[in-house]
């Protein structure tokens, strides 16, 4: 049994009376649900081999996301190569709620605001079928990394990874974003159950402290929301005084957001932890957009460190076309794009109508991915990343392995170790499971040599 804060069951006996304080309590007794997000860039309910998966791991669907599941807890999917592949996204059943609120829309501006671990970021990703730009920030740099694999191993190509606090960005981007998703830092009331040192830590000044620091981001957050946006503002916490009673200060400090609706899921009432959510329109009062402050010289000195990128950038560009039309017959850049060389790693920047992003707009701004990482240009040699593995389909490949998820010879591979070849492989190639690509190989002496990263790779 979940050891719960007496001032914290207090509290949930005045927002719920004494009745359904304690059917909420008992739900603490009662086992977590676990659920998962199936990728639909990658599979969706359709695919015939979606039945083998939906066995495997007992799915059921999870009532407020078309794409969410609760699965059995010894199943563990999440050790499973179909993870490694970027199938599906593990993640709390009632945090689904948020994105689907926030219902963004491809070719859309967007913003996730406090994105780390990505859950919430790969959801809005798969709404945005890959068109667009999304835009995901955390500010804590361990968690930025974490948020950035999460990322790639979804495949997704539109998408940029920052590391900042909210202020700096707002000031860079003032309503220059149609949706925004801030999930805020919070005092985790609805994680009692599944970390109990999450309740062991909780206490009433800790919920005062989140409110003040959820107020200073909420302040940034409408900064950079253009007129006619929409902000879904959401915590996994219960009390009022980081919800309702947040929500109510934003509305009052600006008069031009109004509330479209409120969501709350409780654990007693629902199969999950519980989340609260508000969705928020933000309307024009008929005044000038704030001020860019600094951007004019800040503009001038990223044009010219960015005119030196630029120079390099299409060299390194001429040999990832050279690699790809040898290994990747079948696969075409976005459109809406641009190269960006950092150091020897060549990305491509998603330049959508509308975008606040350009190769100047991210100087000074630590980005751990800005785009869809393609390689490395090095001596004259391209050598892919894994990041363009995941974000590709099999059959754009010259050269694919493919092997049953299950197989000896995947098992290997996500261990690090080369596999055998016949004397026809040549060059680099794709090693997928059930038709699904976990990364890279180069094929040479009849050997499917492993280029998974090693910070990848299941020991």
């Amino acid at each position: 049994m979940t050891r719960l804060p007496q001032p914290f069951v207090r509290r949930i006996r005045d927002l719920l009376g004494e009745r359904e304080a304690g059917e909420f309590l008992q739900a603490y007794d009662r086992p977590r649900a676990y659920g998962l997000r199936l990728n639909p860039g990658k599979l969706n309910p359709d695919d015939i081999r979606f039945a083998g998966i939906r066995d495997r791991f007992g799915l059921r669907r999870v009532p407020w996301c078309d794409t969410g599941y609760y699965y059995d807890e010894n199943a563990r999917p999440g050790k499973h190569p179909y993870h490694a592949a970027g199938l599906f996204y593990i993640q709390e059943p009632s945090a689904m709620i948020a994105a689907e609120l926030l219902d963004p829309q491809p070719g859309e501006i967007v913003l996730d605001l406090a994105a780390a671990p990505g859950g919430k970021t790969t959801q809005i990703a798969a709404r945005m079928k890959g068109r667009g730009l999304l835009v995901a920030n955390e500010i804590h740099p361990s968690r930025a990394k974490i948020l950035a694999e999460n990322v790639e191993r979804m495949g997704i190509a539109n998408a940029v990874v920052v590391n900042s606090a909210p202020g700096p960005l707002a000031e860079r981007w003032p309503e220059a974003f149609d949706r925004i998703m801030l999930d805020a830092p919070c005092s985790g009331e609805g994680m009692f159950r599944k970390d109990p040192d999450a309740a062991a830590e909780w206490s009433e000044e800790a919920v005062a402290g989140c409110a003040a620091r959820q107020r200073d981001i909420l302040r940034d957050a409408a900064a950079m929301l253009r007129p006619g946006g929409r902000l879904v503002y959401s915590t996994c916490t219960f009390n009022r005084e980081e919800n309702e009673r947040t929500v109510r200060w934003l509305l009052g400090e600006f008069p031009e957001f109004a509330l479209l609706k409120e969501e709350r899921l409780w654990p007693h009432r629902v199969e999950g932890e519980g989340h609260y959510a508000a969705v928020l329109e933000k309307r024009s009062l008929d005044r000038a957009p704030p001020e860019n402050k600094g951007s004019k010289s800040r503009a001038r000195s990223a044009d010219r460190k960015a005119a030196k990128t630029d120079k390099a950038a299409p060299t390194a560009l001429q040999l990832f076309h050279a690699f790809a039309n040898a290994a990747l017959p079948g696969f075409r850049l976005p459109a809406d794009g641009v190269p960006l060389l950092f150091g020897d790693s060549l990305y491509w920047l998603p330049q959508p109508e509308g975008s606040p992003l350009s190769v100047a707009s991210l100087d000074g701004l630590r980005t751990p991915r800005p785009g869809l990482h393609l390689g490395d240009a090095v001596k004259g040699r391209f050598e892919p990343s894994h990041a363009l593995a995941m974000a590709l389909d099999a059959s754009a490949a010259a050269c694919a392995a493919d092997y049953p998820a299950d197989s000896p010879e995947v098992a290997a591979y996500l261990r690090g170790e080369s596999l055998a070849a016949g004397s026809e492989v040549k060059g680099w190639g794709l090693l997928t499971a059930d038709g699904w690509p976990l990364g890279w190989f180069k094929a040479s002496d009849r050997q499917l040599k492993n280029r998974l990263p090693k910070g990848l790779r299941m020991l």
